[in-house]
């Protein structure tokens, strides 16, 4: 672990460098004088439920399921009469 002193400014403002420049991070008071600063990354509202129960565990197995089982040619004859 890198220890730096940095100085926060008259606004309150604190540079952590460039490299961090436009992302987003988590700052946790830990207690007063002590913070913990993670980057992070956002979830849209509008995707956030693939991320909840009872979607997450499905989308879970289906990735396993995928990654287990190798693609193989549909036989579209078999398909059609699932189908009607």
């Amino acid at each position: 672990m890198q220890t730096q002193i940095k100085t926060i400014g008259a606004s309150g403002q604190i540079s952590l460098g460039k490299e961090y420049a436009g992302r987003h991070i988590i700052i946790e008071e830990i207690e007063e004088g002590v913070w913990l600063i993670k980057t992070a990354s956002i979830i849209p509202d509008s995707e956030m439920w693939m991320h909840e129960e009872p979607a997450k565990s499905r989308i879970d197995r289906a990735i396993k399921w995928a990654e287990e089982n190798r693609p193989s040619e549909s036989d579209l004859r078999e398909l059609s009469g699932k189908i009607r």
